[in-house]
């Protein structure tokens, strides 16, 4: 979810669950260390909880990397040992040390030692010529000893040689009973599935064989699906009623960004998914795509935009 899930991202994702933890977009612990952390990692504590996701082979650097990440004041650290894309593998982390369990763990151990937090790994059931539930099996194993608090499994393979980062999502086949026997075989161990969920329907099936669900592209086409979260996975009221109030929620955190330099554009494009299925959702997306760029641009864009989603009328009997 590089690019996708950032602070605005999740802050208008909050307005919609408060019981579904949110995960940053993967920061390389590179990039936390030499860079701007403030920049990088800096978030709202209303979008709480939140967890960061850190991408790097490098035990000692990830050690700092996930001290710095702790000061912020996230609940948890996961390494991302799934993703596929080039930046990824030219930087040897990421999917590709699907193929080291043994320096994966070692990560993991560096991390646990540095932070109080709980430490998770993100991993993929293989990559390219593996056996998926060998290579899998042998990366739980190795993590297992070390006190991971967690795995979330994207339940496809990772083809690094031949497929692209957007065919990586997609092509390789789902395969979730992998990931069942997985949590069979570790009951101790919180297991999470990923991949291929676009439904909350679809959500409590797998909620039968493993600990939780973790959604990522349908959450973020479809923002308006975490509205049933809360209700149907947690068992409470959501925190409003439709999209049009969540919008009407999240306006205060815009005027905020608004007020710090933060262009309009940045924030609206997450919300581009919103309606999606009703009358003038086209009109809302086209609204914001057209104006919200603009340098002066203010929530009034938004509003405008908005004025274009119908709202059903209210048939009275006579």
């Amino acid at each position: 979810m590089m690019e996708w899930s950032d602070r605005h991202c999740r802050a208008l994702h909050r307005t919609m669950t408060q019981k579904a933890l949110l995960y940053t977009e993967m920061v390389t612990s590179a990039a936390i260390i030499h860079g701007n952390p403030n920049r990088l990692l800096g978030f709202s504590q209303d979008e709480q909880p939140v967890a960061v996701q850190l991408g790097g082979s490098d035990p000692a650097e990830l050690a700092q990397a996930a001290r710095i990440a702790a000061d912020f004041g996230y609940v948890e650290i996961n390494l991302n040992v799934g993703c596929p894309s080039d930046r990824v593998q030219s930087g040897a982390f990421g999917a590709c040390l699907m193929r080291e369990p043994a320096l994966v763990a070692a990560c993991v151990a560096a991390m646990k030692g540095a932070v109080d937090l709980p430490v998770t790994v993100k991993c993929r059931l293989g990559v390219d010529e593996q056996e998926p539930e060998q290579a899998l099996y042998a990366m739980t194993q190795a993590l297992v000893q070390v006190g991971v608090d967690g795995l979330i499994v994207h339940a496809r393979k990772a083809w690094l040689k031949g497929l692209s980062p957007k065919e990586n999502r997609d092509i390789p086949p789902l395969d979730y009973e992998i990931v069942h026997r997985l949590k069979a075989a570790y009951p101790k161990l919180p297991v999470i599935l990923n991949g291929g969920i676009t439904t909350l329907e679809q959500a409590q099936t797998q909620l039968a064989h493993v600990d939780g669900v973790m959604l990522g592209r349908a959450a973020y086409h479809n923002p308006m699906l975490l509205l049933g979260v809360d209700p149907m996975i947690f068992g409470q009221g959501a925190p409003v009623g439709d999209g049009r109030s969540a919008l009407e929620a999240y306006r205060s955190y815009i005027e905020e960004q608004l007020a710090q330099g933060t262009r309009l554009a940045l924030i609206t494009r997450h919300m581009l998914g919103m309606f999606t299925g009703q009358p003038g959702a086209r009109a809302f997306r086209r609204h914001l795509a057209e104006h919200a760029h603009r340098p002066d641009a203010g929530v009034e864009v938004l509003a405008q935009a908005m004025a274009f989603i119908e709202v059903p009328s209210l048939v009275q009997a006579a």
